[in-house]
């Protein structure tokens, strides 16, 4: 599920952008930060000072636990979720005018993605509903009697 999602004007570099998207991340889930796992674009990062030590990029060495790595490792299942964001839900090519285009071309491709993911758990819960109150055949083997 996509949490958020933020179009930033102009071209500003990954570490950059800490400042401005933690604490809205924060005001979203409703909760601090433990701890956040980025790429290696984070290197150099302006994190406000509490979150300085509480920002792992990969491949870094220093203050990183057993944990702190399966983690890292785990941030790899996010790639394909953003590439699928801009093939499946044109993230790729925006068609929308000027800087609340860009912004609105995220989020809708956000929501489009979570609401794909809705659909599929509730279709799933849907069968299994469907499945409980109307048991079929056991087997196939119950048939040949």
């Amino acid at each position: 599920m996509v949490t958020h999602v933020k179009a930033l004007p102009g071209n500003p570099y990954d570490g950059h952008t800490l400042a401005t998207i933690i604490p809205e991340m924060e005001a979203l889930v409703g909760n601090i930060i433990e701890r956040l796992l980025a790429d290696k674009g984070y290197r150099g990062h302006n994190a406000p000072a509490d979150y300085k030590f509480r920002v792992f990029t990969s491949g870094q060495k220093r203050r990183v636990t057993p944990k702190i790595k399966r983690e890292l490792r785990r941030r790899s299942a996010i790639e394909p979720v953003i590439g699928h964001l801009k093939s499946e839900h044109r993230m790729g090519r925006n068609y929308l005018w000027h800087r609340e285009g860009d912004a609105t071309n995220a989020v809708l491709a956000a929501v489009g993605y979570n609401f794909r993911r809705l659909i599929r758990w509730l279709s799933l819960l849907l069968r299994q509903i469907l499945a409980s109150l109307f048991p079929g055949p056991q087997g196939w083997s119950d048939l040949s009697g």
